[in-house]
């Protein structure tokens, strides 16, 4: 009988030990708090390389339900078009939330595409080639009612890693919890309205590393992973 009191006391006292240490391995610190505040319209050039802003360019089509998603997630967001002296426009979207955590994930243009109506009909990995260094990404292949054509390439950063994909992206978070970090984290997405997606996405490609070169090297880390 005592036998049976005593391992009851000890259950109990390494399941408070338990519940307490697993409280102080939960991450209480924001990245974010001790980095430079994020202003991604101050962050971006309007005018960079071969490409200037134009104010009354193409956008994306937006679902109101989804902008409302949106708005939780994300801390900010951003979306430009810009154009070259060729007249071809790469419309660039930025979305910043401040909180990587399991209830405020990433919104991938995989999900949000489709509910702007968009059907996806090509999802593929890919690396991103800049004078810096390769970028992991995501190049996806949408279509709006088969009349409006628009190849995407996109990547995630959490803290400052890139991150594709959900493992991925947890692995990552998971370090930054290790240490005690809640991290940030940014998606980055160019798209273009073009029929062809080879010279889409090679423009794409030549797009982000001319704004890789205006960007300074703490902001080229924390959009690209790269310093």
């Amino acid at each position: 009988m005592k036998r049976a009191v005593v391992s009851s006391v000890v259950a109990g006292v390494l399941m408070a030990a338990s519940a307490v240490g697993a409280q102080m391995l939960v991450p209480r610190h924001m990245l974010a708090d001790s980095l430079p505040p994020m202003q991604l319209a101050e962050s971006i050039p309007t005018r960079f390389g071969e490409w200037q802003e134009e104010q009354q360019g193409m956008s994306a089509v937006v679902n109101p339900s989804v902008e409302a998603e949106l708005r939780k997630i994300y801390t900010q967001t951003l979306a430009r078009t810009y154009v070259n002296r060729d007249g071809y426009r790469v419309m660039l979207s930025l979305a910043y939330g401040a909180n990587q955590s399991d209830g405020l994930s990433m919104h991938y243009p995989e999900i949000c595409y489709p509910a702007q109506g968009f059907e996806v009909t090509g999802n593929s990995n890919g690396v991103l080639n800049t004078p810096r260094g390769a970028i992991p990404v995501k190049r996806l292949q949408t279509n709006l009612a088969g009349q409006r054509f628009e190849p995407v390439t996109y990547w995630g950063t959490v803290g400052d890693k890139v991150a594709i994909g959900g493992i991925n992206k947890k692995l990552v978070e998971m370090r930054y919890r290790l240490g005690g970090n809640i991290p940030d984290g940014l998606l980055f997405r160019v798209s273009s309205i073009d029929t062809d997606p080879a010279r889409s996405f090679a423009v794409q490609e030549r797009f982000v590393a001319d704004l890789q070169q205006a960007l300074p090297p703490a902001t080229r880390l924390r959009f690209m992973g790269l310093n």
